[in-house]
C-alpha cells in the first residue's frame, strides 16, 4: 500500500476520482509499471489504499456525483446524460438519484437555455427546425417531456 500512496496523492491532486475510477487507474498502474525488481500490485493493497483514501475522505462517491452533475449541468448537458455517465463511473443508481435531489436543478430550465444559447431565443414553427433542436436536446441528455416543454412555451 506504501508504494501507492503516492500514486493516489498525484492523481487526486489532479481531480476528483470515483472508488471505481481510481481502483482501475491503480490497477492500469500496476498492471503498466511492472519491472523485474517490483512484485505486480494485489488486489489487497489496492484495497488498502481505497479504505485508506475513504478514511480520510479523499474519495467520497456521493461528493463526487454532486460535483459531476453540477460540472456537467453548466456545460450544458441533461440528466439522462449525466446518470448514464455517473454509471459508467461505477456509481450506484441510488447515490445518482439521491445526489440528482440534493443538486436541486431545473432541467426544464436548463433545456429551455441550452436551446436558446444553441439556436437562438426564438423558437421555429417549422416542424424541421423544431426536430433538429429536439434531436439536439436528446443528444444532450434531456428527457422527452423536458423537451416539449421548451416547445410548449413558444406556442
Amino acid at each position: 500500500m506504501k508504494s501507492l500512496l503516492p500514486r493516489v496523492m498525484r492523481l487526486l491532486a489532479q481531480r476528483d476520482y470515483s472508488e471505481q475510477e481510481m481502483r482501475r487507474k491503480l490497477a492500469a498502474h500496476s498492471f503498466f509499471d511492472r519491472t523485474a525488481e517490483k512484485d505486480p500490485i494485489s488486489k489487497e493493497s489496492i484495497d488498502q489504499a481505497i479504505e485508506y483514501c475513504h478514511q480520510y475522505n479523499w474519495l467520497n462517491d456521493a461528493e463526487y456525483s454532486r460535483k459531476f452533475i453540477i460540472s456537467r449541468s453548466h456545460k450544458g448537458y441533461g440528466r439522462q446524460r449525466i446518470q448514464s455517465e455517473l454509471q459508467q463511473k461505477g456509481i450506484d443508481r441510488d447515490d445518482i438519484s439521491q445526489a440528482m435531489q440534493e443538486c436541486g436543478i431545473d432541467w426544464y430550465e436548463k433545456a429551455k437555455k441550452v436551446a436558446a444559447q444553441r439556436f437562438g431565443h426564438d423558437i421555429p414553427t417549422d416542424w424541421k427546425e423544431r426536430s433538429k433542436i429536439q434531436r439536439y436536446l436528446a443528444y444532450r441528455g434531456f428527457a422527452q417531456d423536458e423537451i416539449q416543454l421548451v416547445f410548449s412555451d413558444s406556442e
